[in-house]
């Protein structure tokens, strides 16, 4: 059994779409009162609250990485092994993790061995910029009840003065495993008192919650192989008061081996405007940086280009 490693929550949206926010960054001032909102306005809003769910995924991803490293190097299936092999350090490598992150951040373990409770923090300094292209700064805290993938066990992620492209994460993440042995692999993904804010002084809070079930790869060591189907809804809460709630209407498909989520919808409700973002455009499966956003019926559509 292994972990999932999500590149964006709902996730999944799953990386900062900075790519898209000029045009949010663009209407502000022009956005009306959350009881008048145009069709355009609540695309807009729809794109933003996106972005929320992409901030906090970008650390998910991150943070499972972690976890999956730790419990293969020290906790999970020691009893299976030798009483001299239980008796050893297990030190984590944190390859998959560094081929993300790159080489610049240092990875604590503490205490670094198979014992529980333990802490991982991974200290990205004042700038460090990772292989995926991401400059990141401050420190994401791990907090282990037990290996991740032992059923029952809780992972609590906080920051520490973190960033990622410039853009300030704040609030905690719960990750709890509530797999069923022998081959159902499940766990839940909570954000509590999350905020979100841009280097213009722009931003929101965010709270969440998904469930994510592995769907393929459970009988093999290869991370790669790994695909996980992924449900929840989340809630965006602008400084004007508009709030952004976002469900799952189709399962989201991520493959490991894909950066993107590459299947699946949601269903976004901004007070009586619903939108949907679908991430099978345009290739309905297939590996691609593209979702599509619509509203009115369908009459209405924005290309979302996903990092």
């Amino acid at each position: 059994m292994k972990t999932i490693t999500l590149n964006r929550m709902m996730i999944a949206v799953f990386a900062i779409l900075l790519s898209i926010f000029f045009v949010s960054c663009q209407k502000e001032s022009s956005l009306t009162e959350p009881t008048t909102l145009t069709e355009e306005e609540a695309a807009t809003y729809s794109e933003e609250s996106t972005q929320a769910e992409a901030s906090f995924d970008d650390a998910e991803d991150i943070g499972f990485t972690a976890a999956e490293e730790e419990g293969n190097a020290g906790g999970f299936g020691l009893e299976g092994r030798s009483a001299s092999e239980q008796g050893r350090i297990f030190l984590p490598a944190f390859a998959e993790l560094r081929g993300r992150i790159g080489d610049c951040a240092t990875i604590t373990v503490t205490p670094n061995d198979s014992t529980y409770p333990k802490t991982v923090t991974i200290d990205f300094g004042d700038s460090c910029r990772g292989r995926d292209g991401k400059v990141r700064s401050g420190k994401i805290v791990l907090h282990f009840t037990g290996p991740i993938r032992r059923p029952g066990s809780v992972v609590t992620m906080t920051f520490v003065n973190y960033y990622v492209n410039r853009v300030h994460i704040e609030g905690t993440k719960i990750f709890k495993n509530l797999s069923e042995p022998p081959m159902l692999h499940k766990w839940s993904v909570e954000v509590l008192d999350g905020k979100v804010t841009f280097p213009n002084g722009r931003g929101y809070t965010y709270d969440g919650i998904k469930t994510v079930k592995q769907i393929a790869g459970m009988l093999t060591n290869v991370v790669r192989d790994d695909v996980y189907q992924i449900t929840g809804r989340s809630k965006t809460v602008f400084r004007n008061g508009t709030t952004v709630n976002i469900n799952t209407e189709d399962p989201l498909i991520k493959k490991v081996a894909c950066h993107w989520i590459s299947e699946g919808t949601l269903k976004i409700k901004i007070n009586s405007r619903i939108l949907f973002l679908d991430f099978g455009f345009p290739n309905n499966g297939g590996c691609d940086n593209k979702a599509l956003l619509t509203w009115n019926n369908g009459n209405n559509q924005r290309i979302i280009i996903l990092p």
